[in-house]
């Protein structure tokens, strides 16, 4: 491999660890990659945010292929969401402490089967007041914690596909297959009241961006141990 193979472009598929942030994921690949190759500067971004609870497919783009991060972005997502009935937190996570408790003996299989069709197709949704969304040039999350906002517009989603694939009081597990701009926290709240509860997003796996997947994916880890042989690339 030549020296300046990331300059001309690369995709990297990362599992991104829980905890950080899709930036810092960005920013330990482009230090590896000056480390090993002693780029003076190199273009190097990602396509589709993940929050620091999430973990699984981070695409990161270097060189000229960040030009393709926009039609990147643009592909529908799938997840593998947990979600816990019975009580609720501000930023529909675990970002945050538990704010309010509601009864929950009542959920069941069946019901979350019943109530999950709901959210089939295009749905308005409205986003997490604690997320990266731009309001005005600043973050959502920003304006929050300064107590400037209280709720957000709801913008248009798709979901595509939504199945449940494990319930165990009171967690459940879905499949989620959506477009662009979704949030899933979001989806746990809002399923959370249709079954007549309250709920959050205890964990969150992004498996797939389009044809990109998680099981083509590699850790910081690998990656930064396979750097040291061209011929894995």
């Amino acid at each position: 491999m030549e020296k300046y193979d990331f300059q001309e472009g690369r995709i990297i598929l990362i599992n991104k660890p829980l905890r950080w942030t899709s930036f810092d994921a960005v920013n330990k690949i482009r230090f590896i990659l000056k480390h090993r190759f002693g780029y003076s500067s190199l273009k190097i971004g990602h396509a589709g945010t993940l929050d620091p609870l999430a973990t699984g497919l981070l695409i990161i783009c270097t060189g000229k292929k960040t030009k393709e991060i926009a039609s990147l972005q643009e592909h529908d997502k799938e997840y593998e969401a947990r979600i816990v009935f019975g009580k609720t937190t501000p930023s529909f996570d675990l970002e945050t402490q538990f704010d309010r408790e509601y009864p929950a003996e009542h959920i069941t299989r069946e019901l979350i089967e019943e109530k999950i069709q709901e959210f089939r197709g295009s749905i308005l949704q409205e986003p997490p007041l604690h997320s990266a969304r731009h309001i005005n040039g600043k973050r959502a999350y920003d304006l929050a914690r300064k107590g400037k906002i209280k709720t957000l517009s709801p913008h248009q989603v798709t979901i595509h596909a939504i199945e449940l694939r494990q319930f165990v009081f009171p967690e459940a597990t879905l499949y989620v297959k959506c477009s662009k701009g979704t949030y899933i926290r979001s989806l746990a709240r809002d399923l959370g009241r249709a079954c007549g509860s309250g709920a959050y997003l205890s964990g969150l796996v992004r498996i797939a961006i389009g044809p990109y997947r998680l099981e083509n994916a590699m850790t910081i880890e690998d990656f930064e141990k396979s750097i040291c042989n061209f011929e894995t690339f």
